[in-house]
């Protein structure tokens, strides 16, 4: 059973998606899901243990060797996302069945997991799979859940928003279609690894630019990279808040390891930042991304929009660390992929704890609630502290990562602007400590209760996780350095 382990991490959630039909009642439903999604976080651990101790694992579809069968490569890289992938969703699941009461009718609730599951196993098979077109086969399935997912909010501006996403990911999408298509014309495979060796041989051909090009837009317009990023505010604005906590800590990080698994596994080095201007592109628009965005965000009357934007932001951060091309800047990027997951789970897990009291998350009916739900709003803060990076949460182990890599790369003026950036996150953060403790409520408005404590345990489960990791630093960092250091052909 251990050697099928790369291939039951995708397959247990993608069966499972389908058996949920046959649960008509929403809470064996919901039981399920969890279940299904504790099994396949399990199964990430063994996995990244195996992966760190033994070193890759390769697990070929129906015994067929690669590049004339599929096959499932697992290393550091792809093994931390797994566990990041799974440990939000198991986490997030854990209030979803309270948290759907208030926005999605009874009838869909059953519907709601479907797509879930769906969209777990669509983001888990772009993660494991060693095949380019699988990339492509494992997105629509991700994508096509998440569309339906959005639209499942009870706000009619939700159907906008996932028409909106729609839009943008089928282009995309399509873009990324086209990249693969157009190598597998020069080198007659699909096979992740093997296209890494028969790449060099027509590099400096025009259909290997234009193939990359297509590939890199279509990553940035998933992950929301400034100023492709439109469909992104309304879209986590609008759907039921639980989709909104899975997919802010999990689908641009899905993305961001298609961009690095691209670059430096497929494309290789050397012709990404060297044959190409990526370094200073990137550079640009991730710098652009932080102070555009956070801008915004202080301006929202929506908190969930505020966040949104800060999501792009942070989108900013892991794209300079990026775009610094050392082993430095890659930790620094994977080690903000884990630490932004905890962050933005805990703050939109707590967002649901509000709207199921309150019905609402404009900032002018945050007023007065830091007395009314002192446990829902002490997480806004500390998740809000940790995106500003305060010592002793996790947003001060990425932001330190960061700005030591781009000093050693001598490019001081950046990381006076990446401090800069986070002074911007603590004026909008403030605006919500402002009116949760410092202004009344708003007239008529009666005694508010706590949030359930089904919602408060998983909100606090990630809260501590941001403290704890951001103390001890020795698993993010360990697995993080080993990614870095593989991908860049460094030994240990």
């Amino acid at each position: 059973m251990l050697a099928h382990l790369p291939v039951l991490q995708v397959i247990v959630p993608l069966l499972a998606a389908p058996l949920c039909l046959f649960l008509t009642r929403p809470r064996l439903a919901w039981g399920f899901a969890l279940f299904v999604s504790a099994l396949a976080f399990v199964i990430s651990c063994i996995l990244l243990q195996q992966v760190m101790s033994s070193g890759i694992i390769i697990y070929e579809l129906g015994g067929w060797e690669a590049p004339w069968g599929i096959e499932y490569r697992i290393d550091p890289l792809n093994a931390f996302l797994l566990l990041i992938i799974t440990a939000i969703s198991t986490v997030v699941l854990l209030a979803a069945h309270t948290s759907i009461q208030q926005e999605i009718p009874r009838e869909r609730q059953t519907l709601f997991y479907i797509l879930y599951l769906l969209s777990l196993a669509g983001m888990l098979g772009i993660v494991a799979t060693g095949d380019a077109f699988n990339v492509f086969v494992f997105l629509e399935i991700s994508s096509l859940s998440a569309y339906a997912l959005i639209a499942l909010g009870k706000d009619r501006r939700a159907l906008w928003a996932a028409y909106q996403y729609l839009i943008m990911g089928t282009v995309g999408a399509t873009f990324i279609l086209i990249g693969i298509g157009l190598m597998y014309q020069m080198t007659g495979t699909l096979n992740m690894d093997d296209l890494s060796r028969r790449l060099p041989e027509v590099e400096h051909t025009r259909t290997v630019f234009t193939a990359y090009a297509f590939i890199i837009v279509g990553i940035c317009l998933k992950l929301a990279l400034f100023p492709l990023h439109l469909w992104l505010p309304n879209a986590y604005a609008y759907a039921p808040s639980i989709v909104t906590a899975f997919f802010a800590a999990t689908a641009t990080k899905v993305a961001i390891y298609l961009l690095i698994r691209f670059t430096f596994s497929v494309f290789g080095l050397t012709f990404s930042f060297t044959a190409l201007p990526l370094r200073l592109l990137f550079l640009t628009l991730g710098l652009v991304g932080v102070f555009a965005a956070s801008t915004t965000a202080i301006y929202q009357k929506n908190v969930k929009h505020l966040f949104a934007y800060s999501s792009i932001a942070q989108i900013g951060y892991m794209i300079i660390g990026f775009s610094v091309s050392t082993t430095t800047g890659l930790m620094a990027t994977l080690l903000h992929l884990f630490n932004h997951a905890l962050m933005k789970g805990a703050l939109f897990l707590a967002l649901c704890g509000v709207i199921y009291r309150i019905g609402s998350v404009q900032l002018k009916h945050f007023n007065g609630l830091g007395y009314q739900m002192p446990y829902t709003m002490a997480a806004v803060v500390i998740g809000g502290l940790s995106l500003i990076g305060v010592p002793l949460t996790v947003g001060f182990i990425s932001k330190w990562y960061l700005i030591l890599a781009v000093i050693e790369n001598g490019w001081w003026p950046v990381a006076v602007l990446i401090l800069l950036g986070s002074l911007l996150a603590v004026v909008y953060i403030w605006r919500i400590v402002e009116s949760a403790y410092f202004k009344s409520p708003l007239p008529g408005r009666g005694n508010i209760k706590e949030a359930p404590l089904s919602i408060l345990l998983p909100v606090w489960l990630l809260v501590i996780a941001n403290i704890y990791f951001g103390i001890d630093t020795r698993l993010s960092v360990q697995v993080t350095q080993a990614a870095a250091m593989s991908l860049f052909g460094v030994g240990p």
